[in-house]
């Protein structure tokens, strides 16, 4: 667990009101330490060359390097500071989602809401600094999943455009997920989302919740998988009234992660 008051944050806004306001409130929360400020980002560069930040909370819509820019560049470093926007637009947020921001506060920004995005960002930490394990093993379905030593994944919300509004699917809601070029298709039991998000980036992001690629465009959620089909040598899963085809490289690597599940006798 992250000790009490150990973040360093860095919050970036050319506002000068907002920038104040979220400072004042990560100040009041306990389990930051140090707050820094910059007011655009080629500026909070210049402050990660002399600090090491934790996280940055920054705005989006700034003069020069912008938020979604400073996302992009952060993206780039071995070890970056987590990061969480805050906005008063939402049309960003599935662009926020691809550059694994922790978070993604609206304006006008309430106490309640910034604590929850801390709270994130202090779990984020901390499961980061927990040994990782190959495989996943399944959970329920209406959870978030579980990792192979049987301990619950936290769930993540997901940001969607729909129709031009943004709304926010749970990962434990999304059954399997297919490849689209650069982009990729959530499927979920009301429909389907598109992303971008390259499929790589999700299997190794959501594996240790039970997300398994059954071929090379195919991404399945084992807590939603129902059915095992072997016909003549060729595998398929069924999840609901769906089955979907599991290539022959990935058969024996989806029966061994099956066998590994809790229940399976092994």
């Amino acid at each position: 667990m992250a000790n009490v008051g150990s973040l360093r944050a860095l919050v970036v806004d050319d506002e000068l009101p907002a920038l104040s306001e979220v400072r004042y409130l990560l100040h009041s929360d306990d389990r930051i330490g140090e707050v820094l400020t910059a007011t655009n980002g080629t500026e909070a560069l210049q402050m990660l060359e002399d600090h090491d930040v934790d996280v940055i909370f920054s705005d989006i819509s700034m003069p020069g390097l912008d938020g979604m820019a400073l996302g992009r560049v952060l993206a780039r470093f071995v070890d970056p500071p987590q990061l969480v926007f805050v906005t008063a637009h939402d049309q960003h947020a599935v662009d926020a989602f691809a550059l694994d921001a922790t978070d993604y506060v609206m304006k006008p920004v309430r106490s309640e809401r910034l604590a929850e995005a801390v709270r994130r960002v202090v779990a984020k930490q901390d499961e980061a600094g927990m040994p990782s394990a190959p495989v996943a093993e399944s959970g329920s379905a209406s959870g978030g999943g579980a990792s192979s030593n049987g301990a619950p994944v936290e769930d993540e919300t997901i940001p969607v455009e729909l129709g031009g509004v943004t709304r926010f699917v749970s990962r434990s809601q999304i059954r399997w997920v297919e490849a689209s070029g650069d982009y990729a298709r959530l499927h979920t039991e009301g429909g389907s989302h598109l992303v971008r998000v390259p499929l790589a980036s999700l299997e190794e992001r959501w594996g240790t919740a039970g997300f398994v690629r059954i071929h090379r465009s195919t991404l399945v959620a084992l807590p939603h998988v129902t059915e095992v089909r072997m016909d003549h040598g060729r595998c398929s899963v069924v999840i609901g009234d769906v089955e979907l085809q599991v290539s022959r490289r990935h058969t024996k690597e989806l029966r061994d992660v099956l066998l590994r599940r809790p229940g399976s006798g092994s």
